[in-house]
């Protein structure tokens, strides 16, 4: 791994914090992602499955882990499964993890080969009488693909019909919400690798050179410094590219005069970082330029006050809108009359300032969390405002 590896403490605890949210006589399974197929033999890169991550700490495809604290077998409560190694795996891919291993990352002293993860589910789901199982319920998620996790679930309830059912995804997402002083630490690593980037690229940013190259310089720094690599698709904007939100083609030439929008982020040791900075690319804001970041720049500095526990995300951003509508009319892009005929469902300042300003961080770049809950000690937020003018 490109990373030093991660006290075993952290997914000891996270498993603990899960077992007691269980309801009694259960057992909760987590699996793998897919290894997902790119063209002809080739795959795409492996990811875990950011919740079997934060449970055992292993990044191996092939991975199972079972959970069944009240199971009356005491070498049944908790079994981690990997993917065993034979000579054509070894000379083809590498050795993977050993059975020593997999105790020494993730803390679990019963480890099997994943070749006996059916047989052993069968014995312990009959001992229980719910089954929690894991699927993506992040609130942006829409696909239509039947990912790992969607059809394990449906083998499971056909396998075993007379069991409950139970959804692990909402204790999922109140315990990653909440970071551990590990994790703050490991995100706080992902983010120092991203200012060493940006501090490369503001030295490299001129007019005439290519997004993409600028897009290059930051991946090497990435990658020199341990990173796993981007932690999202970067977006890498000049000009007129700046007001499409999720551009990601990266490949126009920056011009004399342009603003450079950047939002890019590392991935270190499986946590994101996420920054988003707007720079002059020749070096030098215009007069207006300077007026419309400044305004951006206060209603950041106030947006990051309010940031505190307690504090519900929709009554921040109702906040953080009310900061932005006084800027717009300054700027003279809204006026008076235009906030006064406004639809409360699409706030005038939505011209300008269409997304939201935070979200939550860690193994994923919009990490779990409760859009309708309280703020707390422990919740890792971006804080991105912007504006955003086609026009000019």
């Amino acid at each position: 791994m490109r990373y030093s590896q991660i006290d075993s403490k952290l997914f000891i605890e996270n498993r603990e914090r899960f077992k007691k949210m269980m309801k009694p006589n259960s057992v909760a399974v987590f699996i793998s992602n897919d290894i997902v197929p790119k063209t002809a033999d080739q795959f795409h890169n492996f990811r875990q499955n950011g919740d079997l991550f934060y449970l055992t700490g292993i990044e191996q495809e092939e991975t199972m882990l079972i959970l069944a604290p009240d199971c009356p077998n005491p070498d049944f409560r908790e079994i981690l499964f990997l993917r065993e190694t034979n000579e054509t795996l070894a000379i083809w891919e590498g050795a993977k993890h050993s059975k020593t291993e997999g105790t020494s990352i993730s803390g679990i002293k019963a480890v099997q080969w994943n070749s006996s993860f059916e047989n052993q589910l069968a014995v312990i789901i009959n001992l229980s009488e719910n089954i929690y199982l894991n699927l993506n319920e992040h609130d942006r998620y829409v696909s239509s693909v039947p990912y790992a996790d969607l059809r394990f679930a449906n083998e499971i309830k056909n396998r075993f019909p007379a069991h409950n059912i139970e959804r692990a995804a909402p204790i999922m997402h109140r315990l990653r919400s909440v970071k551990s002083p590990i994790e703050v630490e490991l995100i706080k690593h992902a983010g120092s690798i991203t200012k060493k980037a940006f501090d490369r690229v503001l030295d490299f940013i001129k007019p005439g050179v290519m997004e993409f190259e600028i897009e290059a310089e930051i991946t090497h720094e990435f990658l020199m410094n341990g990173s796993m690599g981007h932690a999202y698709t970067p977006i890498i904007a000049s000009g007129a590219n700046a007001c499409v939100l999720h551009y990601i083609s990266n490949n126009m030439q920056v011009k004399d005069g342009d603003l450079l929008l950047l939002d890019f982020g590392a991935d270190y040791a499986n946590y994101a970082s996420d920054l988003t900075r707007c720079v002059p690319a020749n070096g030098k804001f215009s007069p207006r330029q300077k007026e419309v970041y400044n305004s951006v720049l206060r209603v950041f500095y106030a947006a990051q006050d309010m940031l505190k526990p307690g504090t519900f995300l929709k009554d921040y951003n109702e906040a953080v809108g009310k900061l932005m509508e006084k800027e717009l009319v300054d700027l003279k892009l809204l006026t008076l009359e235009e906030i006064k005929n406004q639809k409360p469902e699409w706030p005038a300042y939505k011209k300008y300032f269409m997304h939201g300003t935070s979200h939550y961080m860690g193994i994923d770049v919009h990490d779990l969390g409760g859009r309708y809950w309280a703020m707390q000690a422990g919740n890792v937020f971006t804080c991105e405002p912007g504006i955003y003018i086609p026009a000019e």
